[in-house]
């Protein structure tokens, strides 16, 4: 817990402020700012379900984590402080999270919907392999799966207005 001294009376007004002259309110320090993995979205791999992928940096470094089967590729990217903005949060509202997938694993996802082929329409560097990372769940039909992060990405959501 700490404290804030000394707020404005205009903050503080009503019968029940009456004589406070401070709040105590919750300490979260560092809250927000954390890594995903301590928010519950990634979960550790059980021993023997363990499911690999790899990413291939903007600068050709790679990558490769174990994961478990129901994360996304960009929870996974943000956990492990890889360069994958995310921008609507995996909502599926911008194209910040574009990845590209290696052809030998692109017929192993799902089709994208039409709200993924939307936002892709609009990603920077479209290929026939590109995806979403949030919509990409890892799952046993993709283990090994190869990513690339592209060049640049573009968020509509801020582009729009230019």
């Amino acid at each position: 817990m700490f404290r804030i001294a000394g707020l404005s009376k205009s903050l503080l007004r009503g019968p029940l402020s009456a004589g406070r002259a401070n709040l105590t309110v919750p300490k979260y320090a560092g809250f927000a700012q954390s890594a995903l993995r301590f928010h519950g979205h990634i979960h550790k791999p059980k021993t023997g379900e363990e499911l690999h992928v790899t990413f291939i940096l903007k600068d050709g470094t790679q990558r490769q984590y174990e994961v478990s089967a129901g994360d996304t590729l960009l929870d996974i990217a943000q956990a492990n402080n890889l360069d994958m903005e995310g921008a609507c949060g995996g909502s599926c509202a911008c194209s910040t999270c574009h990845v590209i997938v290696d052809p030998d694993y692109y017929d192993a996802l799902e089709e994208p919907d039409d709200d993924e082929n939307d936002m892709l329409d609009l990603a920077y560097g479209l290929t026939e392999t590109s995806r979403l990372g949030c919509q990409i769940k890892m799952s046993k039909d993709i283990d090994g799966i190869r990513v690339a992060l592209p060049a640049m990405t573009r968020n509509v959501s801020n582009s729009d207005f230019d």
